[in-house]
């Protein structure tokens, strides 16, 4: 389960893609998450995800 914090939400993902290689989209078939939920959480908290840097910035 995620955590529901979206900052340390935002550290989770980020560490996973990073560590594990992961495109985001892989990320969220593996976590079984809805991407664009994933997604709409973090832009409230004013991160946006960089298809180009592979994380959330």
């Amino acid at each position: 389960m995620l955590p529901k914090d979206p900052f340390i939400l935002f550290s989770t993902l980020n560490t996973k893609l990073r560590d594990e290689g992961l495109t985001f989209s892989e990320l969220c078939t593996e976590l079984d998450e809805d991407p664009a939920e994933l997604k709409e959480r973090l832009a409230q908290a004013g991160f946006r995800y960089d298809a180009e840097r592979r994380r959330f910035v």
